[in-house]
């Protein structure tokens, strides 16, 4: 069988156009959530993609505003803005029940997302999740003159190893993350979740699935982590490690895979 390369596009009420591939399945459907300055074309979407294909589910995979394919400016996005643009996702292209696989800034809008439909998101998949990382992975790790910067002219260019092109910070992604922190206190998910960390990820460090771990009210809980693992964990046996915890989730919410 083949599938249509282009995307299908979600017009918002505010004027954004979320662009996304969908495949019509069985539930638990499952959605993917991309990672800060990613799209949906990368490793882990589309072989996460072409598995749930071979098991006949429901899949979803989409750009946030100002991402890949969608509208927008990338600079002026916020943590807000894409949890919102994620509930859009499950409220008007999804249907019953959902399990999230957030990658990177991906997890923490995964995890923000299915705090608000807690009656859609029966499951949770963290790759590198990475909640409070514009807190605690930007703004408190930077220099003074860093700081500065972001002050004066609003934002702030940093190299990348993913893209010839600068991230570009902007002040006001950081400071509206501050009102989606989640790591201060209980989070409040009572769905299966799994993490999948690497512990050679030079982004996210490795602690922050366990510190998840403790914060999340869920009792079930299962943290992996990958000794030799990178941030991007898209090596073949990562993506098995993945299928088989996405596997573990629907079979968990449907009584079977």
């Amino acid at each position: 069988m083949t599938h249509d390369d282009t995307p299908r596009t979600l017009h918002l009420a505010d004027g954004t156009i979320i662009a996304y591939h969908k495949d019509e399945g069985k539930t638990p459907g499952v959605i993917f959530l991309g990672g800060f300055m990613s799209d949906m074309t990368g490793t882990k979407a589309t072989a996460l993609q072409a598995h749930c294909r071979t098991h006949g589910r429901a899949f979803i995979r989409f750009d946030y505003q100002g991402h890949g394919q969608s509208s927008g400016a990338f600079r002026d996005g916020t943590i807000g803005a894409w949890r919102d643009d994620a509930l859009a996702v499950i409220d008007e292209l999804a249907e019953g029940p959902q399990i999230l696989v957030g990658s990177s800034m991906g997890g923490w809008i995964a995890l923000l997302a299915a705090l608000a439909r807690p009656d859609r998101v029966v499951g949770l998949v963290g790759i590198a999740a990475a909640p409070d990382f514009t807190r605690d992975l930007m703004w408190d790790s930077y220099s003074e003159a860093d700081r500065e910067t972001l002050k004066s002219k609003g934002f702030l260019e940093e190299p990348s190893e993913y893209s010839d092109d600068p991230y570009v910070i902007s002040l006001r992604l950081i400071e509206e993350g501050y009102d989606h922190i989640l790591l201060d206190g209980p989070v409040g998910l009572t769905c299966p979740v799994r993490l999948l960390q690497g512990m050679q990820d030079n982004d996210v460090p490795w602690e922050t699935a366990l510190r998840l771990a403790d914060r999340l009210t869920s009792d079930d809980v299962v943290v992996t982590l990958v000794k030799g693992g990178d941030h991007r964990l898209s090596t073949p046996a990562d993506l098995e490690r993945l299928f088989r915890a996405v596997d573990d989730l629907c079979g968990n919410a449907s009584g079977g895979v």
